[in-house]
């Protein structure tokens, strides 16, 4: 392997992998392929653009001729899939661009994958295409059961990925990662949203009763164990990368204000959204037995470190919330906070 194209490379676990890969192996050449929507930031990059063995290109990975040119062009020999449409609410809302990229999307991948005969195709996935587990904890060959259309269009992608290995031999690998945090990450998500809120004193809107259970996985933990499954994972397997820190959301909620200095009063409860998810949780007996991952970071030190980074590195959020990349941002979180105002506080 030499060439690696990373597909959604300019997002928040795809640009932590690409950091880690470009800086711990010079002999790979990391070509990010994205289409840098509104989650997709070249800031991410920022700190390996100078790298030899990094490279950049724009392209949608529905886009067959796009996805083909880069391809041949830096004869790839291996894809790692990140670019994907991951935000529930968004899914709700307009569930039909997650179609075309989770699902659309993963089909022009693997199907150049196998014109070309690229020899490997790793891809990113999500526990929450298992749905929710009142006890216990979910293990790889257990049903796949979506809840949201961005759940259900993350599954979807799996069994194309499936598909083309039992049909077409392709060497094909995935990964199921629990809730991931950590720098860089698109503050519409549960941590940086509470985090930068918090920061300016706004109240945080906290869904239905805040007793959703997320089992909690630091980024850097997450890219290292994509980068194992990618080198050493065996084909046409399906790796469960748990945190294993199952907190509720109001726990998270309150270890951020705590560690912030800032008041419980913030918290404003708003209505639960459709087809939520009580509770994910998995285990990471396969990967740990097979591969010999493990989770490096505790969440309390890894969720500080988050914490100090965004107190750190306003630069890169306040033009993000400011509407310099998205107006459906501004205009989402403007209505979420007005219901939180109009349910009360905590």
């Amino acid at each position: 392997m030499k060439n690696i194209l990373v597909t959604g490379g300019a997002g928040f676990i795809g640009s932590a992998f690409v950091r880690r890969m470009v800086a711990k192996y010079p002999q790979y050449t990391l070509i990010v392929f994205d289409k840098l929507t509104y989650a997709g930031n070249l800031d991410n990059l920022l700190p390996v653009k100078d790298a030899p063995n990094y490279r950049f290109e724009r392209g949608d990975i529905a886009d067959r001729a796009a996805v083909q040119r880069v391809c041949e062009q830096y004869a790839i020999d291996a894809i790692v899939n990140f670019a994907a449409e991951s935000h529930v609410d968004r899914s709700i809302l307009e569930p039909d661009a997650f179609i075309n990229t989770d699902i659309v999307g993963v089909y022009v991948l693997l199907d150049v994958a196998r014109q070309l005969g690229i020899p490997r195709l790793h891809h990113v996935s999500t526990d929450e295409v298992y749905g929710s587990i009142e006890e216990g904890f979910f293990r790889e060959t257990d049903p796949l059961q979506p809840n949201s259309p961005y759940a259900a269009s993350k599954a979807g992608g799996e069994m194309m990925v499936r598909a083309y290995h039992v049909t077409y031999g392709l060497h094909t690998t995935v990964t199921r990662g629990s809730n991931t945090f950590g720098p860089y990450q698109y503050p519409e998500k549960i941590a940086p949203f509470f985090i930068t809120e918090a920061i300016d004193d706004r109240p945080l809107p906290l869904y239905g009763d805040g007793m959703q259970v997320r089992d909690w996985l630091y980024v850097d933990d997450h890219a290292e164990a994509i980068e194992v499954v990618l080198l050493h994972g065996t084909p046409g397997e399906v790796y469960n990368v748990g945190g294993e820190h199952e907190l509720h959301n109001i726990e998270v909620t309150r270890f951020i204000l705590e560690t912030l200095g800032k008041p419980e009063s913030l918290i404003r409860y708003v209505a639960d959204r459709p087809g939520h998810d009580r509770r994910y949780a998995l285990t990471n007996d396969k990967i740990r037995r097979e591969l010999g991952w493990e989770p490096q970071h505790t969440f309390e030190d890894a969720m500080r470190s988050t914490i100090a980074w965004y107190r750190e590195n306003e630069w890169w959020w306040r033009k993000i919330k400011t509407g310099e990349y998205l107006e459906f941002y501004k205009m989402q979180y403007a209505e979420r906070l007005a219901n939180a105002q109009q349910h009360g506080g905590a």
